[in-house]
This record gives structure tokens, sequence and C-alpha cells, in this order.
């Protein structure tokens, strides 16, 4: 089975790219699957419900979230009224949603799993302790285990691919919006990258307009962010040839393609 992870959507752009591109792209892959990472969806914070229904009605199965979960107000009110979207799982317990799910994918039993880092984060529980709360769970109910770690430093993410490798499927950072050159499957079998990338403006800082941030380190003066909406824009993520029968990854490759004006 082909898996397509996409790293951070970040607004309008992303969305659109996506729209534009993201078919094309399962067609040249192969793609049986599909998770979008889409918690700056939304102006660069947060999932709208109206931005959340755009995304779902493109051939995307599960839309992981982050540290941005809550940035728009309607999310409380929303998300657990859709499966295909998991916010971080240790989240205090009681806040809306779920934090993972089991999806049923051409006869494979797959549970997704979403978990925000706590280094330089808002301080959550431990990722590694709310994972091993579920994991006897996950292991009997689940041919696949596919894992989003939305995470600010690299050391946290690389320790958690090894402490799930040979566990999960797979293990992929998000958060940074800068794709890393470390994807390659773990010695038990587990397909692991730091991070994904972004996807939506390439001439941004991490999608907001360059002179926006420019000036605020130059200046130390609060600034209003906004997105860069000008092409070229970018797809980043991965592609991983996942074993159903042995729940291990075969291969791993990085996606990241850029869309020129012209296009």
């Amino acid at each position: 089975m082909k898996l397509l992870m996409i790293g951070d959507v970040v607004g309008r752009p992303g969305r659109r790219v996506l729209k534009d591109h993201l078919q094309e792209l399962q067609e040249i892959y192969h793609i049986d699957v599909t998770i979008v990472n889409g918690e700056n969806a939304s102006g660069g914070n947060g999932l709208t419900e109206k931005n959340a229904k755009e995304l779902l009605a493109l051939p995307i199965d599960v839309i992981t979230m982050g540290n941005h979960v809550w940035k728009q107000k309607d999310t409380v009110n929303f998300i657990g009224n859709y499966s295909q979207i998991l916010r971080p799982m240790n989240y205090p317990d009681g806040s809306p949603g779920r934090g993972y799910g089991f999806f049923d994918w051409h006869g494979t039993r797959a549970c997704v799993l979403n978990v925000s880092g706590q280094i330089f984060m808002e301080e959550l529980d431990s990722p590694f302790a709310a994972i091993d709360r579920v994991l006897e769970d996950i292991k009997r109910e689940a041919d696949l285990f596919i894992v989003d770690f939305h995470a600010e430093t690299t050391s946290e993410k690389i320790a958690l691919g090894y402490d799930l490798d040979g566990t999960a499927t797979v293990v992929a950072g998000t958060h940074t919006h800068v794709q890393t050159a470390d994807a390659r499957v773990l010695a038990g079998g587990t397909a692991y990258i730091t991070d994904l990338g972004m996807t939506g403006p390439l001439n941004g800082v991490l999608g907001v307009e360059k002179e926006i941030i420019i000036r605020k380190m130059r200046t130390k003066q609060p600034e209003r962010f906004t997105i860069e909406k000008q092409k070229p824009w970018q797809i980043n993520g991965i592609v991983v040839d996942m074993d159903e029968s042995t729940g291990r990854a075969r291969t791993i490759e990085r996606v990241y393609r850029i869309y020129e004006e012209q296009q």
C-alpha cells in the first residue's frame, strides 16, 4: 500500500496547490492513502470548518493537526464531528476531538496517531507516555500504524522514531515547515523522517511574507503576520510503500515539488 503524507498546509496557497496538483501527485506515485497536516490551513493558524470541508472534498483520507489546533474559535465545536480529523492526543483528557483513529483502507485496518512534542512547545503530557497508554490497543486492532509527531526539536523527533522502530509503520515529524533530508527505513522497519516540510508559498519565511519577518527580527517590534500569496508554491511530503502483512515499511521517498507562476 502506498501512503502519501503531506507537510503542514499553510493558508490559501497551501489549499490551492493541493486542489490543483494533489491528484496529479497521487497518480504519479500510485498512491492508495493520503494524510495531510492541516494545522496551518486557515490563514496560517488553525483550521476552520469551511476549510476542513474544502480539504476533505479532495482525495484526502486523514487530516492531522498540531499546536495551532485551537487557534480558530469554531474548532472546538466541530472537530469531534469529523473522524478524519485528528488533534494531538496528549492534550488533557476531555479535550474535543480525538488523538488517534482506526481506518479501514482497502481491506487493511490502520491506525493514525497525532501527538505533540514537549520541548519548546506548549506544555502537554509526555508524547512517549501518551502513546504507551494506547499502544497495546493499537497493536491488537491495527495492521498499519502511522504517527504524525508535531514537534520542534530534531532530537525529540529522532528519539520517538527510534522508540517506535519496529512498532510503527511510519513516524513522520511536522511543525518546522522545513523538510529534512533524513528519510529512511530504520532497522526495525519503521519509515522515518524528522520533518515533512510545508505545503504552500515557497518564497516566504515558513509561509509568512518574508519582509514582515525580516522587519520583526531587525526591530524586535510586534508585527501582524500575513501569508505570502505569490507563486511559486510547493508541496512537501513523503511516499511510503507499506507492507500490510507485516506492518513494516518497504521504502520511503521524499516529495519536494515546486510549482512556478506559469503553471
